[in-house]
């Protein structure tokens, strides 16, 4: 009986913990004026400002500046184009679903910054950082023309225009996380 009860209690504390970790989470969102492509395109053009040997080694991160400029203009990139590679329908229907909507709700993204888009091209860490950052800003003014079908999210699954939007934006603010000295506000 003491058993039963210890796992009982054992559960209801983990359950209040991880709902109130949530809620903290949730509650330090980013500022909703900050979360449009106006706003990123805006910022991404003072990072375009600065010399090229400050621009590439802004990244602290595993992946150098063009690389994380590189790997968010894929991520635009497909979302009109498709992605090459997809996780389970199941996935997307349950734990892609929920990351999103936490995220959307939050104001902010997280996910491992070294990871690359399944299937996607390779990195190259040579390329030049201004170019890089040249086509992220290329693929998001396109983007934000682009008037056909969305390609499915290899995670999310179906997302609208609106909801594409942000996804590319948080995605390119939490990469910032990496970067010195720079803030999105």
């Amino acid at each position: 009986m003491q058993r039963r009860q210890f796992l009982k209690v054992g559960m209801l504390t983990s359950v209040v913990g991880i709902s109130a970790a949530s809620a903290l989470w949730l509650s330090q969102g980013g500022d909703a004026k900050s979360l449009t492509l106006e706003a990123l395109l805006s910022k991404l053009e003072m990072l375009g400002a600065l010399p090229t040997e400050v621009l590439t080694k802004m990244s602290l991160g595993q992946w150098n500046s063009a690389q994380v400029f590189t790997h968010c203009a894929q991520s635009v990139e497909f979302s009109m184009s498709g992605f090459p590679q997809h996780k389970s329908a199941v996935f997307k229907r349950t734990i892609g679903t929920i990351a999103f909507s936490a995220f959307a709700i939050k104001g902010a993204m997280t996910h491992n910054l070294a990871e690359a888009i399944p299937a996607a091209p390779e990195l190259d860490p040579s390329i030049d950082a201004h170019q890089a950052l040249a086509r992220l800003i290329n693929s998001l003014q396109e983007f934000k023309q682009y008037q056909g079908k969305l390609a499915p999210h290899f995670a999310y699954g179906k997302l609208n225009k609106q909801d594409y939007e942000l996804a590319h934006v948080l995605h390119f603010y939490n990469h910032l996380d990496n970067f010195k000295s720079f803030s999105i506000s």
